[in-house]
């Protein structure tokens, strides 16, 4: 609770900018609003939380002694008489966050949204959770609940409509996610969650000259969001499922090359494509591991660890693929999700592309091929998590045992099933020297 009228204001102002994923100029970016939140009400426990959330992204305390205190200051604070017990539930959710359980701190979201479906802070971030969770019903369905609840006249409404797209494509519901998408976009052009979503469809049903035009004819709705660099991997995306190599080469050089603070699965999973598709990326495995140094040692979630791993293999960085394999085997043992996930899915795929790296392509598939149905749970969308499964094609197709190379066939009979119009899947079929 506050009584500080500015507080609110800036408070309002940084969940929009959190849910519509940019950066307001006009009170200086979500850090500027979470500042000038602060400075209205210094006590303000609902401020103490946005920051939090923001500082902790994947981070355990127990490494981060500043991060530590912040979240026992916090706690603190919500024993204090004139909080609502909504924002001790929040607290108590970040408090879940910052123990890295983050199947509790999403239990907790969902108790607040029965009773308070319209807190967008609490819809946001449950679904940000799912999403790294790969709880992708889950996902979908803390939407629809609260829907209901929200009327058009609510500010911020339309996002639901997007949140409800995304939900709706990560679980197979094309036609539904195509109507939410476009309805959440003739609300607000600019909702970057909704038109992503809609890129998603576009992708999952092999629709990529209509996603080419899709995105370049929007691009001024679009190019200026948090989000922006991942639109433009989905763009990448269809260039390279049409054989349009240089154009996604070019996305790479206009849109990641020489930069910071991207999403870093994007250059690394592009250039990592590519590279399956006999693709020379030049130096660019450089540029992409100089973007992910200053994070090898942070093991924030499993599905940032294998993106990494893969800026490692790709510029022959040999000790810090090392380190980064010893760190992994180590963070296994720690408490929290995304350590049990690394032990159970984490591990055995990066060991597979470490096989797979070295030329051992028979041990890379019996790594990958046992954990093929579990390595959603590391998160991340069903576009991204192709990446393994055209991994293991390429592995099984390069191996020289006889099963494998059965199973490659198998994977691609099953691929061209489920998404026939896939040029990327004919050129695997007709290039493979396996009988198809």
């Amino acid at each position: 609770s506050t009584t500080s009228n500015e507080a609110c204001k800036m408070y309002d102002a940084t969940v929009t900018q959190l849910v519509g994923w940019y950066q307001e100029d006009s009170v200086g970016g979500m850090e500027g609003s979470l500042d000038k939140m602060k400075q209205a009400d210094p006590n303000f426990v609902m401020a103490k939380v946005l920051s939090l959330w923001f500082q902790l992204g994947g981070k355990s305390t127990s490494r981060d002694e500043k991060l530590k205190k912040e979240v026992e200051d916090l706690v603190k604070s919500a024993q204090q008489n004139n909080l609502t017990s909504r924002e001790k539930q929040h607290v108590g959710a970040m408090q879940q966050w910052a123990d890295r359980d983050w199947p509790g701190a999403c239990a907790v979201w969902e108790d607040i949204l029965l009773e308070h479906p319209t807190d967008m802070l609490a819809v946001k971030l449950s679904q940000m959770a799912y999403f790294g969770l790969g709880y992708r019903e889950r996902m979908r369905d803390s939407v629809l609940r609260v829907l209901p609840a929200w009327k058009p006249s609510m500010p911020l409404y339309g996002y639901l409509h997007g949140m409800e797209a995304f939900g709706f494509v990560q679980t197979n519901f094309y036609r539904q996610a195509e109507q939410a998408g476009q309805k959440a976009l003739s609300l607000n052009p600019r909702d970057i969650w909704a038109r992503h979503a809609l890129c998603h469809v576009m992708e999952m049903e092999g629709r990529q000259q209509e996603g080419i035009n899709f995105l370049s004819n929007s691009v001024n709705d679009w190019n200026r969001h948090t989000l922006t660099g991942h639109c433009y991997w989905h763009w990448a995306l269809y260039h390279m499922e049409k054989g349009d190599y240089h154009a996604a080469l070019d996305i790479y050089d206009t849109q990641y090359r020489g930069r910071q603070g991207l999403y870093l699965a994007d250059p690394t999973s592009l250039l990592f494509r590519l590279n399956m598709e006999g693709v020379d990326v030049a130096d660019r495995w450089d540029d992409t591991y100089a973007m992910c140094k200053p994070f090898l040692d942070e093991r924030l979630t499993v599905f940032q660890d294998v993106h990494l791993l893969l800026s490692c293999l790709g510029a022959k960085q040999q000790d810090s693929t090392k380190k980064m394999m010893e760190s992994l085997r180590t963070f296994v043992s720690e408490e929290g999700t995304q350590s049990a996930v690394a032990k159970q899915v984490g591990i055995p795929v990066c060991e597979a592309l470490v096989a797979y790296d070295e030329g051992d392509y028979a041990r890379a598939v019996d790594l990958m091929a046992p954990v093929r149905y579990q390595v959603g749970s590391i998160g991340g969308s069903k576009a991204q998590l192709d990446l393994f499964h055209l991994f293991l094609i390429n592995a099984a197709i390069r191996s020289p045992q006889k099963e494998h190379q059965q199973l490659a066939r198998a994977l691609l009979v099953e691929r061209k099933a489920l998404k026939d119009n896939s040029p990327l899947t004919d050129r695997i079929m007709a290039d493979a020297t396996l009988p198809l």
